[in-house]
């Protein structure tokens, strides 16, 4: 029986290396690719696919959030990062949001398709240099220092706050979150007064540092 994926990332020239190379291995069936984080969830609860291998940053809603809500809302479907980032910070707050493997995206061929089957049987993979990290933080005991500044938001607030800097009309971002546009005003009002700034490229400066988004 095929291993049934989802894949996640705004590259499309990267969708098609992918692919290719899944069908060269013959046991995985990608069923969707797509480019941005909420087509990702939607197509996670629609599809039910085994694993979704999720970039960190996508348009619309980023890798952290979009995996904290396929794995809350379609329970038994795994998440596998899979990014060029090597910062610590990104790579717990990812495995905080859920993910059950993280890969680099420099090793993605010689690692991906093994990180999909571990997980898929229960495990939790990691590239060689994450693995590290994570027992450096973990022997350390110093998780404090990871957290982001985001934490402070609700998932709603952290979904408004990316809209926001990536330059979405406050109508769309309403009709997109299904609210008004007087409670997106309230959410970009939260926002600011929790985050301590007191603009928008303030606020953008901000996202792209925490990986948020790229832009």
């Amino acid at each position: 029986m095929s291993i049934k994926i989802i894949f996640a990332d705004d590259h499309e020239i990267f969708h098609d290396c992918v692919k290719a190379l899944f069908d060269s291995h013959g046991k995985i069936e990608v069923l969707a690719t797509v480019s941005d984080g909420r087509a990702a969830v939607r197509l996670a609860e629609e599809l039910k696919p085994d694993v979704v291998v999720m970039d960190l940053a996508m348009p619309f809603l980023n890798g952290f959030d979009a995996t904290r809500r396929i794995v809350a809302e379609t329970p038994g479907v795994k998440v596998v990062a899979l990014s060029s980032h090597k910062d610590r910070k990104f790579i717990l707050s990812m495995l905080k949001a859920g993910a059950r493997g993280y890969v680099v995206k420099d090793s993605v061929i010689a690692e991906l398709v093994q990180a999909i089957e571990v997980v898929v049987s229960g495990g939790m993979y990691l590239s060689p240099g994450v693995t590290d990290i994570v027992m450096n933080n973990l022997l350390q005991g110093d998780e404090e220092r990871a957290s982001s500044p985001f934490d402070k938001l609700t998932p709603r607030e952290r979904e408004t706050l990316q809209l926001l800097v990536e330059g979405t009309p406050v109508k769309d971002i309403a009709d997109l979150l299904n609210v008004s546009a007087k409670t997106v005003e309230t959410h970009r009002h939260n926002i600011m007064q929790k985050l301590g700034v007191e603009s928008l490229p303030e606020l953008t400066k901000l996202a792209i540092r925490e990986g948020l988004t790229t832009l």
